[in-house]
């Protein structure tokens, strides 16, 4: 399914374009495909990548990869979701790249999510918990605000292949978080703590939700 969704991203992409590029296997997908048009029909076209992960993938088959520091005419980007609910609210930053992502996603003039059908929840927290990256310091008193906020799951996300937390691109901790109910105002409340870097909600940031299945390919919009 990640392949059929990579295809529809590849069809979208034109000669000239400077794409906005996320993180995860759902992006990788895209890139493949990319890729393909970009050989077979010698496309110019650059990349904008999210994280050091996205931008060894796009160096590692020869796109043209522009500094996160590019400011301007990123036409459009695309990057996948963790969870997306009906109102096309997200959870993401399963990789940690929370701060970077969101970055990108607003210098572009459209944002895409690409999912598969496995990541549309009828609410948010339903499967996954909310990244929320931290810093070091203060990372009890992140925790006991959490609980003042009534996250009913707070767990430090450890590392897999090394002893000890992960450590995210800017040197922080991730905090994973689960809440019963997921309002408009979290992210806000979620940002006003001390020591909260940045958040895996996604409150208002895609402008269309590519979702591919084992039978079709389809498009939401927000109403």
């Amino acid at each position: 399914m990640k392949v059929k969704v990579g295809q529809e991203i590849a069809k979208r992409v034109k000669n000239g374009e400077i794409l906005g590029v996320g993180t995860g296997s759902t992006v990788d997908a895209a890139l493949t495909e990319i890729h393909k048009r970009v050989t077979a029909e010698g496309l110019n076209i650059s990349v904008v990548p999210s994280s050091y992960e996205t931008t060894m993938r796009c160096e590692e088959i020869g796109l043209n990869v522009l500094s996160p520091m590019y400011g301007k005419n990123i036409s459009w980007g695309f990057d996948g979701a963790d969870e997306v609910d009906p109102d096309l609210r997200l959870i993401k930053g399963r990789g940690g790249a929370m701060l970077q992502e969101k970055i990108l996603a607003r210098k572009c003039e459209k944002f895409v999510v690409i999912v598969d059908e496995s990541k549309l929840v009828d609410k948010l927290c339903e499967k996954c918990a909310i990244p929320v990256e931290v810093v070091p310091q203060a990372r009890y008193l992140v925790i006991d605000a959490l609980k003042g906020l009534g996250a009913s799951e707070i767990s430090l996300r450890e590392a897999v292949k090394k002893h000890g937390p992960v450590i995210t691109e800017a040197g922080n901790f991730i905090i994973d978080v689960k809440f019963s109910k997921v309002s408009n105002s979290l992210e806000k409340e979620l940002k006003s703590i001390l020591g909260v870097v940045e958040t895996g909600l996604f409150i208002d940031f895609a402008d269309e939700v590519i979702v591919s299945s084992d039978s079709e390919i389809r498009s939401l919009t927000r109403s």
